[in-house]
């Protein structure tokens, strides 16, 4: 087991590189480069994404390679990205950055949304079709056949398959069961091992159970959400332009300290929003291309746009509408933090049925988040031994579901963390070596057109 000291050295390691500044301004500063080199792709090409993604709907799918359809790819993406961190995390943004954190948290999404753009392109122009007809890829894939380097992709996949133990199964379960115990009183046991069997049945099924699963629950979970924070922003309407215009003013100038809030400067506004905006949908992760690699598609740019679609949902309408929700009521000054401030919000409009909403979208949320990253563990985890030991991954996988439910092994969430932050460093990489033949994917795309 990992000693005090190790993890203390791992924590200042993961808050100082990881998960700060560093990390930030790579994910950040590889948006943008990827944004010149595209030539505004998120913004010239806005329309087209709602055309080749929801309007696309409408009309007969594109063949192509692939195990599962577009919408799948990304509906799975989703359960994974849309987590507790849209509204706690959001929640927590705006309590140490103020209301001008949601401007910064607006700008890294836009660099975020070309930024998956480039991963969904890569992992499916360099995906793998194995013998029995499966395919696999993502930033595994990309970095050991397109940049040449099996070092990086065994990294990335060593990194994936031991984060997503932290992030993708102990911390969701952990929260699944918080959540139903102080709403409805349920043991957090029982929850575990509620979970464990539904995660069982669905992901031994592989990426088409898990996708078909998705597939449904994701419109049904965001739907909930979204018509919950619309009644409660149609009751404080008449709030909503003063705070459009707080997340403009204090995005500039900083949040003089009011109520129970604290105060804030620019500098944390920038700094807090771009972290929520970064983290919350994982772009520059890498992960999320895992699932868009099996869609089938006739060009890695169609389903790039998918990937883009993704970060627009997570970031710029989920998110948007939790930070809303907290403003329009001012829940914000009340000094509350996390899922408590979001829950107070949701309780001003509706007092009855507040904390039951929040509750709710927290079992969405993180067990949609667990069914995910299931898939996405297991295939970093196949990659680096095969897919014949898969089975002991799977089991290792269902039996832990139980263990963060009760809160254990909490010293190895510390250590999944690091490693989760880790997983961008290949990807990076190898997006900003590859970026040519992301350029020219999205130029014959356009020519096809």
């Amino acid at each position: 087991m990992p000693t005090a000291a190790m993890i203390e050295t791992v924590n200042a390691f993961s808050t100082e590189f990881v998960g700060g500044p560093v990390m930030i301004a790579a994910v950040l500063l590889t948006g943008l480069f990827l944004t010149l080199r595209t030539n505004w792709l998120q913004f010239r090409c806005f329309f087209q994404m709602w055309r080749e993604t929801v309007f696309s709907l409408l009309q007969k799918q594109q063949d192509g390679i692939g195990e599962i359809s577009s919408f799948q790819a990304l509906t799975t993406a989703l359960a994974a990205t849309i987590g507790t961190g849209n509204m706690a995390g959001v929640a927590t943004a705006i309590m140490l950055g103020g209301p001008g954190a949601i401007f910064w948290m607006w700008f890294s999404g836009c660099l975020g949304m070309v930024t998956k753009y480039a991963e969904v392109v890569l992992a499916v122009y360099f995906r793998y079709t194995k013998p029995d007809g499966t395919v696999v890829g993502g930033p595994m894939y990309f970095l050991a056949h397109g940049l040449q380097s099996r070092l990086l992709a065994i990294a990335f996949a060593a990194f994936g398959a031991l984060a997503a133990f932290g992030i993708g199964n102990l911390v969701q379960a952990n929260s699944v069961a918080n959540a139903v115990e102080e709403a409805f009183n349920f043991s957090p046991l029982a929850a575990g091992l509620l979970m464990a069997i539904i995660t069982a049945l669905v992901s031994i099924g592989g990426i088409r159970r898990i996708a078909a699963f998705t597939e449904k629950m994701v419109p049904i979970m965001a739907f909930f959400y979204i018509m919950s924070a619309l009644i409660t922003l149609f009751i404080f309407r008449e709030q909503i332009p003063t705070a459009f215009s707080q997340i403009i003013q204090n995005a500039f100038t900083g949040r003089a300290a009011v109520g129970g809030f604290t105060g804030a400067t620019m500098q944390q506004a920038f700094r807090y929003g771009i972290a929520r905006g970064i983290f919350t949908n994982e772009a520059g992760l890498g992960s999320a291309s895992i699932a868009h690699a099996a869609a089938r598609t006739d060009h890695p740019a169609r389903q790039g746009l998918w990937g883009m679609f993704e970060v627009f949902v997570d970031t710029h309408l989920i998110c948007t509408l939790t930070a809303l929700v907290i403003l329009t009521t001012g829940s914000w000054t009340t000094g509350l933090d996390g899922a408590a401030l979001t829950t107070a919000a949701f309780s001003r409009a509706l007092p009855q049925l507040g904390g039951y909403i929040v509750a709710i979208s927290i079992v969405f949320f993180a067990f949609s988040t667990i069914i995910s990253w299931s898939y996405y563990g297991e295939k970093c985890f196949e990659y680096l031994l095969g897919s014949r030991p898969i089975f002991i991954y799977r089991l290792l996988w269902i039996a832990l579901i139980p263990v963060g439910a009760m809160g254990g092994l909490r010293t190895i969430w510390q250590l999944a963390d690091t490693l989760n932050g880790l997983m961008a460093i290949p990807n990076l990489i190898g997006l900003l070596c590859l970026n040519g033949i992301i350029v020219q994917l999205t130029r014959n795309f356009r020519v096809k057109k």
